[in-house]
């Protein structure tokens, strides 16, 4: 799955305008003009597109962690990754959201998806355990539609 997706995906979940989108990147150092923004949003096949690289990924997946859970007193010192997988993405939303086990397995069977918990702990593994295993594109792409039925479905049931 290509950064954009993820981050159009993240924003629609979320509900998250354009002046939110650019406090997220400013919250981990990550200054970033609204049209910068615009490109990342567009799909690739949309002309003025940009590709979103990992490192503005990270940078966006670190600020909604310090947006949605509040700045740490003593962050450990670390910089933007270069390569960004799927897991990474996964685990930085789980931190994020503050989810558990049981609140990433309910999101993916909201999108029709199911896993044990075993398949799931399993992409929080470190590189190179033995029990590790990539999280493909299905398995975010369904978790990233759990969220969107998570966040959206709360936000309609709120407004009744």
């Amino acid at each position: 799955m290509i950064n954009n997706d993820v981050l159009r995906r993240v924003r629609y979940a979320l509900n998250l305008n354009d002046a939110t989108m650019l406090e997220i990147f400013a919250l981990s150092d990550c200054i970033i003009t609204r049209d910068e923004l615009l490109h990342f949003l567009k799909k690739d096949n949309e002309d003025g597109f940009i590709g979103l690289n990992d490192q503005y990924m990270s940078r966006f997946l670190d600020g909604l962690i310090t947006y949605r859970r509040g700045k740490q007193d003593n962050p450990p010192a670390k910089k933007a990754e270069a390569e960004l997988d799927n897991n990474a993405i996964l685990k930085k939303l789980r931190i994020a959201l503050e989810f558990k086990e049981e609140d990433m397995l309910h999101t993916l069977k909201l999108a029709d998806f199911e896993l044990s918990k075993g398949e799931l702990s399993a992409f929080f593994r470190q590189q190179g355990h033995k029990h590790h295993r990539k999280c493909g594109d299905q398995v975010l792409r369904n978790f990233l539609q759990g969220l969107t039925i998570h966040f959206r479905h709360s936000d309609e049931e709120d407004e009744d």
